[in-house]
């Protein structure tokens, strides 16, 4: 699995690191990613997302379902990539 939040799309970036001789050095900036469960009260279900801290906010701020349908319409996640839990 790919290190892609599911709500907000964000992925890791690559940039550099910098030595105080100037020296550059490949370096990826990965973003803080995890696994957590909701519970979908549209569909009565439980689902598993991959999201960031960020994408936490968001589904605080604007609700689960909101969340969910902004990011289907933006191409972030599929409705059939979503694990749902039984």
């Amino acid at each position: 699995m790919s290190k892609i939040c599911q709500i907000t799309g964000k992925k890791a970036m690559i940039g550099n690191n910098v030595s105080k001789s100037n020296r550059h050095t490949k370096r990826s900036f990965d973003l803080n990613l995890f696994t957590k469960k909701f519970y979908y009260v549209e569909q009565d279900c439980w689902i598993s997302l991959s999201i960031c801290a960020a994408g936490l906010r968001m589904i605080n701020k604007v609700g689960l379902d909101a969340a969910l349908k902004a990011a289907v319409a933006k191409g972030y996640c599929d409705w059939k990539n979503i694990k749902v839990i039984a």
